[in-house]
């Protein structure tokens, strides 16, 4: 088994502190902000006691197969909402019109858990009612932002044969953009009804729910002639946990608490392509 250790500032005192307690036969560079510990051998109560360290150290680790190869997988699923971009697009449609807090309190009970998606979804959609298109314009041009490392991951996914598909329980206004500004394979997500130029307050059709996401994944993999035991989902919300749970490799990105619990692995404090340093494939010694 070996660790991936990574921050962005992974400093040599705290790659030592964890070295003492998981005797790696080797350590190998990956870059100035990953190492990989090769050969480690720990029990359950080490285990503890190494996230433990990595959480007192701002560090992320996974521990990993030697070996691991992102070709060995096929398809990658992300949301979007605050784990592609760096924010939730309702609520600054929300603040557009003065009522983020109103839209960002359902969203977060939503995002932990408590309130059935599609019933939140239709409660905040509600309240932007008149709210015109010119201003998801610029939202999309002003506030949304890749977030750090995503192009990165994504080139290594196209570079590794892998499918890529974006899932959001957010709107087409924005995944559809970004299908196309970043070369991905597919996206699905809600489709907000807009009568001249302004938003009804509805969600035309279904709502694209943890369901909805769950099976599209499903339904990418089945097209690609795989198991979705090849597949990796990369979430940050309760929403995206039924996706998750079904891929061969689950990802909590900067998550809440149940989603990073839920999760194979998880990214907290480095950037996406943070997880190119667990596959061998993608990584080149320093």
């Amino acid at each position: 088994m070996n660790l991936i250790l990574q921050s962005p500032v992974l400093s040599t005192d705290a790659v030592e502190r964890i070295q003492t307690l998981c005797q790696p036969e080797r350590l190998v560079e990956l870059n100035p902000r990953a190492v990989r510990l090769e050969g480690v051998h720990v029990d359950e109560h080490t285990h503890t006691l190494i996230a433990e360290r990595c959480e007192q150290d701002a560090i992320d680790h996974a521990f990993v197969p030697a070996g691991h190869r992102l070709a060995d997988f096929s398809v990658l699923a992300m949301d979007m909402d605050s784990t592609l971009i760096n924010i939730e697009c309702i609520d600054e449609i929300a603040a557009a019109v003065g009522i983020k807090p109103q839209v960002a309190t359902i969203t977060e009970a939503a995002m932990r858990g408590e309130i059935d998606f599609a019933e939140s979804l239709r409660r905040r959609v509600a309240l932007l009612q008149g709210v015109p298109e010119t201003a998801l314009h610029s939202i999309y041009e002003e506030r949304l932002h890749l977030n750090p490392g995503a192009e990165m991951l994504l080139a290594g996914a196209r570079k590794a044969g892998l499918k890529t598909l974006l899932v959001s329980g957010g709107f087409t206004f924005f995944t559809g953009r970004l299908k196309a500004r970043l070369g991905l394979d597919a996206e699905y997500s809600n489709q907000l009804e807009i009568v001249d130029g302004v938003l009804t307050g509805k969600v035309l059709g279904n709502v694209f729910d943890a369901q909805g996401k769950a099976d599209r994944l499903a339904e990418l993999c089945r097209a690609t002639g795989v198991d979705t035991s090849r597949a990796i989902a990369i979430g940050d919300g309760a929403n995206d946990l039924k996706m998750m749970g079904l891929a061969g490799l689950s990802v909590a990105y900067h998550a809440k608490p149940a989603v990073r619990a839920a999760a194979m692995q998880s990214i907290t404090v480095s950037g996406l392509d943070g997880i190119l340093n667990w596959f061998e494939d993608m990584t080149t010694a320093a």
